[in-house]
Protein backbone atom coordinates (compact mmCIF):
# COMPACT_ATOMS: atom_id res chain seq x y z
CA UNK A 1 0.00 0.00 0.00
CA UNK A 2 1.33 2.98 -1.27
CA UNK A 3 2.44 5.97 1.62
CA UNK A 4 -0.53 7.86 2.92
CA UNK A 5 1.14 11.71 1.49
CA UNK A 6 1.65 10.28 -1.84
CA UNK A 7 -2.40 9.38 -2.68
CA UNK A 8 -4.17 11.98 -5.33
CA UNK A 9 -6.86 12.25 -2.40
CA UNK A 10 -3.77 13.95 -0.17
CA UNK A 11 -2.44 15.74 -3.00
CA UNK A 12 -5.68 17.38 -3.80
CA UNK A 13 -6.46 18.53 -0.46
CA UNK A 14 -3.11 20.39 0.33
CA UNK A 15 -3.67 21.60 -3.27
CA UNK A 16 -7.37 23.09 -2.65
CA UNK A 17 -6.13 24.13 0.69
CA UNK A 18 -3.32 25.61 -0.46
CA UNK A 19 -4.65 27.60 -2.97
CA UNK A 20 -7.64 28.89 -0.78
CA UNK A 21 -5.15 29.63 2.25
CA UNK A 22 -3.30 32.14 -0.24
CA UNK A 23 -6.52 33.40 -1.42
CA UNK A 24 -7.47 34.55 1.89
CA UNK A 25 -3.64 35.72 2.79
CA UNK A 26 -3.77 37.95 -0.29
CA UNK A 27 -7.12 39.29 0.68
CA UNK A 28 -6.20 39.92 4.34
CA UNK A 29 -2.56 41.13 3.31
CA UNK A 30 -4.37 43.76 1.00
CA UNK A 31 -7.03 44.88 3.41
CA UNK A 32 -4.24 45.20 6.13
CA UNK A 33 -2.05 47.40 3.96
CA UNK A 34 -5.28 49.63 3.22
CA UNK A 35 -5.42 50.28 6.65
CA UNK A 36 -2.24 51.20 7.52
CA UNK A 37 -1.82 53.32 4.44
CA UNK A 38 -4.70 55.20 5.23
CA UNK A 39 -4.03 55.93 8.97
CA UNK A 40 -1.66 58.03 10.65
CA UNK A 41 0.65 55.78 13.14
CA UNK A 42 3.57 56.13 15.00
CA UNK A 43 5.20 54.40 18.10
CA UNK A 44 3.78 55.25 21.45
CA UNK A 45 6.37 55.51 23.96
CA UNK A 46 7.11 57.17 27.59
CA UNK A 47 9.93 59.49 25.71
CA UNK A 48 7.45 60.33 22.67
CA UNK A 49 5.13 61.39 25.52
CA UNK A 50 7.11 63.48 27.28
CA UNK A 51 8.46 65.57 24.16
CA UNK A 52 4.77 66.27 23.40
CA UNK A 53 3.80 67.47 26.85
CA UNK A 54 2.70 71.50 26.86
CA UNK A 55 5.03 73.04 29.32
CA UNK A 56 6.56 69.54 30.94
CA UNK A 57 3.61 69.29 32.91
CA UNK A 58 2.16 65.73 33.96
CA UNK A 59 -1.25 64.95 35.19
CA UNK A 60 -0.13 62.14 37.85
CA UNK A 61 1.82 59.84 36.01
CA UNK A 62 -0.23 60.34 32.18
CA UNK A 63 1.48 62.81 30.25
CA UNK A 64 -1.13 65.42 28.78
CA UNK A 65 -0.75 65.03 24.95
CA UNK A 66 -2.17 66.40 22.10
CA UNK A 67 -5.40 64.67 20.38
CA UNK A 68 -3.69 63.78 16.90
CA UNK A 69 -1.60 61.84 19.39
CA UNK A 70 -4.33 59.89 21.05
CA UNK A 71 -5.55 58.87 17.30
CA UNK A 72 -2.05 58.22 16.64
CA UNK A 73 -2.43 55.52 19.69
CA UNK A 74 -5.66 54.49 18.70
CA UNK A 75 -4.47 53.61 14.99
CA UNK A 76 -1.31 51.85 16.21
CA UNK A 77 -3.69 49.17 18.57
CA UNK A 78 -6.47 49.40 15.68
CA UNK A 79 -3.48 47.72 13.37
CA UNK A 80 -2.84 45.25 15.95
CA UNK A 81 -5.70 44.32 17.02
CA UNK A 82 -6.29 43.49 12.72
CA UNK A 83 -3.18 41.38 12.79
CA UNK A 84 -4.11 39.38 15.60
CA UNK A 85 -7.54 38.62 13.97
CA UNK A 86 -6.17 38.33 10.59
CA UNK A 87 -3.46 35.38 11.53
CA UNK A 88 -5.98 33.73 14.09
CA UNK A 89 -8.64 34.01 10.94
CA UNK A 90 -6.07 32.32 8.49
CA UNK A 91 -5.00 29.50 11.34
CA UNK A 92 -8.91 28.78 11.57
CA UNK A 93 -9.18 28.85 7.46
CA UNK A 94 -6.08 26.45 6.86
CA UNK A 95 -8.21 23.82 9.10
CA UNK A 96 -11.39 23.95 7.64
CA UNK A 97 -9.70 23.89 4.21
CA UNK A 98 -8.50 21.35 4.95
CA UNK A 99 -10.90 19.41 5.78
CA UNK A 100 -13.30 20.77 3.01
CA UNK A 101 -10.52 19.60 0.68
CA UNK A 102 -10.84 16.31 1.91
CA UNK A 103 -14.35 15.93 1.59
CA UNK A 104 -14.55 17.33 -2.10
CA UNK A 105 -11.29 15.39 -3.07
CA UNK A 106 -13.26 11.95 -1.71
CA UNK A 107 -16.28 13.40 -3.90
CA UNK A 108 -14.05 13.66 -6.87
CA UNK A 109 -12.33 10.55 -6.90
CA UNK A 110 -15.77 8.18 -5.90
CA UNK A 111 -15.82 7.68 -9.53
CA UNK A 112 -12.26 6.24 -9.42
CA UNK A 113 -12.30 4.27 -6.82
CA UNK A 114 -15.32 2.69 -8.13
CA UNK A 115 -13.32 1.77 -11.56
CA UNK A 116 -10.76 0.24 -9.75
CA UNK A 117 -12.65 -1.83 -7.35
CA UNK A 118 -14.59 -3.08 -10.83
CA UNK A 119 -10.87 -3.60 -12.81
CA UNK A 120 -10.14 -5.36 -9.24
CA UNK A 121 -12.76 -8.02 -9.36
CA UNK A 122 -12.54 -8.84 -13.08
CA UNK A 123 -10.15 -12.14 -14.04
CA UNK A 124 -9.33 -12.98 -17.30
CA UNK A 125 -11.47 -15.42 -17.40
CA UNK A 126 -14.66 -13.24 -17.25
CA UNK A 127 -14.56 -10.05 -18.69
CA UNK A 128 -18.17 -9.62 -18.79
CA UNK A 129 -18.07 -7.40 -15.92
CA UNK A 130 -18.60 -3.43 -16.75
CA UNK A 131 -18.12 -0.45 -14.60
CA UNK A 132 -21.36 1.60 -16.25
CA UNK A 133 -20.50 4.74 -14.07
CA UNK A 134 -23.37 7.15 -13.49
CA UNK A 135 -23.40 10.71 -13.52
CA UNK A 136 -22.65 13.83 -15.03
CA UNK A 137 -20.90 13.13 -18.91
CA UNK A 138 -17.10 14.61 -17.54
CA UNK A 139 -13.21 13.14 -18.10
CA UNK A 140 -14.32 10.62 -15.09
CA UNK A 141 -17.65 9.39 -17.17
CA UNK A 142 -15.84 8.90 -20.17
CA UNK A 143 -12.74 7.22 -18.39
CA UNK A 144 -15.07 4.32 -17.34
CA UNK A 145 -17.10 4.41 -21.04
CA UNK A 146 -13.54 3.81 -22.35
CA UNK A 147 -12.39 0.96 -20.24
CA UNK A 148 -15.89 -0.48 -20.73
CA UNK A 149 -15.12 -0.77 -24.48
CA UNK A 150 -11.95 -2.11 -23.71
CA UNK A 151 -13.42 -4.43 -21.82
CA UNK A 152 -16.46 -5.68 -24.61
CA UNK A 153 -13.00 -5.44 -26.83
CA UNK A 154 -11.27 -7.75 -24.74
CA UNK A 155 -13.85 -9.72 -24.31
CA UNK A 156 -15.09 -10.35 -27.53
CA UNK A 157 -11.40 -11.15 -28.27
CA UNK A 158 -10.63 -13.72 -25.79
CA UNK A 159 -14.04 -15.63 -26.90
CA UNK A 160 -12.25 -15.30 -30.30
CA UNK A 161 -9.57 -16.93 -29.16
CA UNK A 162 -11.66 -19.83 -26.78
CA UNK A 163 -13.44 -20.81 -30.38
CA UNK A 164 -10.39 -20.72 -32.61
CA UNK A 165 -8.31 -22.79 -30.26
CA UNK A 166 -11.50 -24.88 -29.51
CA UNK A 167 -11.89 -25.71 -33.38
CA UNK A 168 -8.23 -25.65 -34.39
CA UNK A 169 -8.26 -28.69 -31.48
CA UNK A 170 -11.28 -30.07 -32.76
CA UNK A 171 -9.69 -30.19 -36.68
CA UNK A 172 -6.46 -31.66 -35.12
CA UNK A 173 -8.61 -34.56 -33.36
CA UNK A 174 -10.01 -35.67 -36.68
CA UNK A 175 -6.18 -36.55 -38.40
CA UNK A 176 -4.57 -37.44 -35.47
CA UNK A 177 -7.15 -39.99 -34.70
CA UNK A 178 -6.96 -41.07 -38.44
CA UNK A 179 -3.19 -41.51 -38.28
CA UNK A 180 -3.29 -43.62 -35.22
CA UNK A 181 -5.89 -45.84 -36.20
CA UNK A 182 -4.10 -46.68 -39.57
CA UNK A 183 -0.93 -47.07 -37.89
CA UNK A 184 -2.40 -49.36 -34.90
CA UNK A 185 -4.85 -51.73 -37.51
CA UNK A 186 -2.40 -51.50 -40.81
CA UNK A 187 1.34 -50.41 -40.65
CA UNK A 188 2.09 -51.67 -37.48
CA UNK A 189 0.24 -55.25 -37.89
CA UNK A 190 2.51 -58.14 -39.36
CA UNK A 191 -0.73 -59.44 -40.75
CA UNK A 192 -2.08 -56.71 -43.36
CA UNK A 193 -1.15 -57.12 -46.48
CA UNK A 194 0.64 -54.48 -49.14
CA UNK A 195 -2.35 -52.98 -50.70
CA UNK A 196 -3.62 -52.19 -47.27
CA UNK A 197 -0.10 -50.67 -46.33
CA UNK A 198 -0.15 -48.88 -49.65
CA UNK A 199 -4.34 -47.48 -48.78
CA UNK A 200 -2.99 -46.61 -45.46
CA UNK A 201 -0.16 -45.08 -46.42
CA UNK A 202 -1.96 -42.89 -48.66
CA UNK A 203 -4.36 -42.30 -45.89
CA UNK A 204 -2.02 -40.91 -43.36
CA UNK A 205 -0.39 -39.00 -46.23
CA UNK A 206 -3.74 -37.40 -46.60
CA UNK A 207 -4.53 -36.85 -42.86
CA UNK A 208 -0.60 -35.27 -42.69
CA UNK A 209 -1.50 -33.01 -45.87
CA UNK A 210 -4.77 -31.61 -44.07
CA UNK A 211 -2.45 -30.81 -40.59
CA UNK A 212 0.04 -29.07 -42.64
CA UNK A 213 -2.14 -27.38 -44.23
CA UNK A 214 -4.22 -26.01 -40.68
CA UNK A 215 -1.00 -25.66 -39.53
CA UNK A 216 -0.01 -22.60 -41.74
CA UNK A 217 -2.99 -21.36 -41.80
CA UNK A 218 -2.82 -20.55 -38.17
CA UNK A 219 -0.11 -19.32 -38.16
CA UNK A 220 -0.34 -17.24 -41.32
CA UNK A 221 -3.12 -15.67 -39.12
CA UNK A 222 -1.09 -15.09 -36.19
CA UNK A 223 1.82 -13.50 -38.24
CA UNK A 224 -0.42 -10.95 -39.33
CA UNK A 225 -1.66 -10.07 -35.96
CA UNK A 226 2.11 -9.74 -34.40
CA UNK A 227 3.12 -6.13 -33.32
CA UNK A 228 6.22 -6.15 -34.91
CA UNK A 229 4.63 -6.09 -38.23
CA UNK A 230 5.62 -3.56 -40.83
CA UNK A 231 4.21 -2.58 -44.08
CA UNK A 232 5.39 -1.08 -46.92
CA UNK A 233 4.76 0.14 -50.22
CA UNK A 234 3.56 -2.73 -52.89
CA UNK A 235 2.05 -3.02 -56.51
CA UNK A 236 -1.32 -5.11 -56.17
CA UNK A 237 -1.06 -5.97 -59.56
CA UNK A 238 2.39 -7.39 -59.11
CA UNK A 239 1.33 -9.39 -56.27
CA UNK A 240 -1.62 -10.94 -57.97
CA UNK A 241 0.13 -11.91 -60.58
CA UNK A 242 3.20 -13.69 -58.93
CA UNK A 243 -0.26 -15.51 -57.22
CA UNK A 244 -1.20 -16.30 -60.25
CA UNK A 245 2.16 -18.23 -61.39
CA UNK A 246 2.10 -20.34 -57.72
CA UNK A 247 -1.36 -22.06 -59.04
CA UNK A 248 -0.31 -22.27 -62.68
CA UNK A 249 0.31 -25.80 -62.76
CA UNK A 250 -2.72 -27.24 -60.19
CA UNK A 251 -4.81 -25.11 -62.94
CA UNK A 252 -3.53 -26.74 -65.56
CA UNK A 253 -3.88 -29.98 -64.03
CA UNK A 254 -7.46 -29.52 -64.11
CA UNK A 255 -7.66 -28.22 -67.49
CA UNK A 256 -8.18 -24.80 -66.37
CA UNK A 257 -7.43 -21.46 -67.60
CA UNK A 258 -5.92 -18.63 -65.47
CA UNK A 259 -6.95 -15.86 -67.37
CA UNK A 260 -5.17 -12.34 -65.95
CA UNK A 261 -6.44 -8.91 -66.20
CA UNK A 262 -4.05 -6.87 -64.67
CA UNK A 263 -3.70 -3.31 -64.41
CA UNK A 264 -0.36 -2.05 -63.90
CA UNK A 265 0.87 0.39 -61.09
CA UNK A 266 -1.80 -0.17 -58.36
CA UNK A 267 0.51 1.06 -55.19
CA UNK A 268 -0.63 0.51 -51.64
CA UNK A 269 0.65 0.10 -48.66
CA UNK A 270 0.96 -3.30 -46.74
CA UNK A 271 2.88 -6.78 -46.42
CA UNK A 272 3.80 -8.38 -50.06
CA UNK A 273 3.64 -11.63 -48.32
CA UNK A 274 -0.01 -11.50 -46.45
CA UNK A 275 -1.47 -9.79 -49.85
CA UNK A 276 -0.34 -12.50 -51.98
CA UNK A 277 -1.35 -15.36 -49.02
CA UNK A 278 -4.68 -13.06 -49.56
CA UNK A 279 -5.24 -14.08 -53.22
CA UNK A 280 -3.82 -16.89 -53.47
CA UNK A 281 -6.13 -18.23 -51.15
CA UNK A 282 -8.97 -17.06 -53.54
CA UNK A 283 -6.93 -18.78 -56.21
CA UNK A 284 -6.90 -21.92 -54.44
CA UNK A 285 -10.28 -22.36 -53.72
CA UNK A 286 -11.24 -21.32 -57.44
CA UNK A 287 -9.10 -24.09 -59.17
CA UNK A 288 -10.31 -26.02 -56.63
CA UNK A 289 -14.63 -25.71 -57.23
CA UNK A 290 -14.13 -24.59 -60.92
CA UNK A 291 -15.66 -27.44 -63.58
CA UNK A 292 -12.98 -28.95 -65.54
CA UNK A 293 -12.08 -26.99 -68.91
CA UNK A 294 -13.37 -23.93 -67.36
CA UNK A 295 -11.75 -20.10 -67.25
CA UNK A 296 -10.78 -18.70 -63.95
CA UNK A 297 -9.80 -14.79 -63.96
CA UNK A 298 -7.52 -12.68 -62.06
CA UNK A 299 -8.18 -9.21 -62.41
CA UNK A 300 -6.87 -6.12 -60.42
CA UNK A 301 -7.64 -2.35 -61.18
CA UNK A 302 -8.09 0.96 -59.23
CA UNK A 303 -11.39 2.99 -58.98
CA UNK A 304 -11.87 6.04 -56.64
CA UNK A 305 -8.54 6.10 -54.66
CA UNK A 306 -9.33 2.31 -54.09
CA UNK A 307 -7.08 -0.69 -55.69
CA UNK A 308 -9.15 -4.06 -56.11
CA UNK A 309 -7.93 -7.58 -56.85
CA UNK A 310 -11.08 -10.00 -57.74
CA UNK A 311 -11.24 -13.46 -58.75
CA UNK A 312 -13.98 -15.00 -60.33
CA UNK A 313 -14.65 -18.97 -60.97
CA UNK A 314 -17.33 -20.29 -62.59
CA UNK A 315 -17.79 -22.89 -59.88
CA UNK A 316 -20.78 -24.27 -57.96
CA UNK A 317 -21.64 -20.70 -56.40
CA UNK A 318 -22.53 -19.81 -52.51
CA UNK A 319 -26.61 -19.19 -51.66
CA UNK A 320 -27.81 -16.09 -50.10
CA UNK A 321 -27.76 -17.64 -46.28
CA UNK A 322 -24.08 -19.01 -46.31
CA UNK A 323 -22.65 -15.95 -48.33
CA UNK A 324 -22.02 -13.94 -44.62
CA UNK A 325 -20.82 -16.96 -43.10
CA UNK A 326 -18.33 -17.93 -45.85
CA UNK A 327 -15.73 -16.20 -44.02
CA UNK A 328 -16.23 -17.76 -40.62
CA UNK A 329 -13.01 -19.65 -39.57
CA UNK A 330 -13.73 -23.20 -39.65
CA UNK A 331 -16.81 -22.95 -41.68
CA UNK A 332 -17.02 -25.86 -44.55
CA UNK A 333 -20.43 -25.29 -46.31
CA UNK A 334 -21.53 -27.80 -49.06
CA UNK A 335 -20.35 -26.97 -52.70
CA UNK A 336 -23.56 -27.00 -55.27
CA UNK A 337 -25.75 -30.33 -55.49
CA UNK A 338 -25.73 -30.95 -52.37
CA UNK A 339 -21.81 -32.57 -52.06
CA UNK A 340 -19.98 -31.59 -49.15
CA UNK A 341 -16.51 -29.55 -49.36
CA UNK A 342 -15.08 -31.70 -46.80
CA UNK A 343 -14.25 -34.04 -49.70
CA UNK A 344 -10.98 -31.30 -50.78
CA UNK A 345 -9.72 -31.73 -46.85
CA UNK A 346 -8.88 -27.22 -47.02
CA UNK A 347 -9.20 -26.38 -43.33
CA UNK A 348 -12.07 -23.79 -43.40
CA UNK A 349 -9.49 -20.94 -42.54
CA UNK A 350 -8.45 -19.65 -46.00
CA UNK A 351 -11.15 -17.08 -46.35
CA UNK A 352 -11.35 -16.44 -43.06
CA UNK A 353 -7.48 -15.55 -43.04
CA UNK A 354 -8.19 -13.70 -46.37
CA UNK A 355 -10.76 -11.22 -44.31
CA UNK A 356 -8.57 -10.58 -41.62
CA UNK A 357 -5.38 -10.24 -44.22
CA UNK A 358 -7.80 -7.15 -46.35
CA UNK A 359 -9.13 -5.88 -43.00
CA UNK A 360 -5.67 -5.51 -41.28
CA UNK A 361 -4.92 -3.32 -44.56
CA UNK A 362 -7.91 -1.24 -43.90
CA UNK A 363 -9.82 -2.92 -47.10
CA UNK A 364 -12.53 -4.87 -47.61
CA UNK A 365 -13.82 -8.12 -48.79
CA UNK A 366 -16.66 -8.10 -50.92
CA UNK A 367 -18.69 -11.49 -52.40
CA UNK A 368 -20.80 -11.76 -55.58
CA UNK A 369 -22.01 -15.23 -56.26
CA UNK A 370 -25.30 -17.28 -57.13
CA UNK A 371 -25.67 -21.07 -57.49
CA UNK A 372 -25.03 -22.44 -60.35
CA UNK A 373 -23.16 -19.21 -61.66
CA UNK A 374 -19.91 -19.19 -59.89
CA UNK A 375 -18.59 -16.59 -57.42
CA UNK A 376 -16.47 -13.56 -57.64
CA UNK A 377 -14.38 -12.77 -54.24
CA UNK A 378 -12.88 -8.58 -54.55
CA UNK A 379 -10.24 -6.94 -52.35
CA UNK A 380 -10.74 -3.40 -51.80
CA UNK A 381 -7.38 -1.87 -50.28
CA UNK A 382 -7.14 1.75 -49.88
CA UNK A 383 -4.54 3.14 -52.50
CA UNK A 384 -1.32 4.55 -51.90
CA UNK A 385 -3.04 8.36 -52.09
CA UNK A 386 -5.49 7.56 -50.28
CA UNK A 387 -9.36 6.74 -51.05
CA UNK A 388 -11.57 9.63 -52.07
CA UNK A 389 -14.59 7.75 -50.62
CA UNK A 390 -16.34 4.44 -49.52
CA UNK A 391 -15.54 1.71 -50.68
CA UNK A 392 -17.45 1.32 -54.45
CA UNK A 393 -20.45 -0.78 -54.80
CA UNK A 394 -20.68 -3.71 -57.90
CA UNK A 395 -18.79 -5.99 -58.75
CA UNK A 396 -15.79 -4.83 -61.00
CA UNK A 397 -14.53 -7.49 -63.08
CA UNK A 398 -16.33 -6.89 -66.64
Amino acid sequence: MRPFVQTIRFRLTVLYSGLLIVAAALVLGAIYFAVSKSTEQRPYTVEYAKAQTRSGQYLGKIPVVQVEEVENAVNVRTLETLRNYSLATLAGLFLAALAIGWVLAGRALRPIRSITRTAAEIQATDLARRINLAGPRDELRDLADTVDTMLGRLEDAFRAQRQLIDDASHELRSPLAIIRANLDAVLTAPEATEAERARAVVIVDRATTRMTRLVEDLLASARRQAPAFVDADVDLAVIANEACEEFAAPAAGRALTLHRLLQPGLATVGDHDALRRAIGNLISNAVRLAPAGSVVTVAAGERDGWVWAAVRDAGPGIAADDRERVFDRFWRGHAGGGVSSRRDRHTGLGLAIVRQIVESHGGQVRLFSELGTGSTFVLWLPGRAGPSGQVPDGDPVV
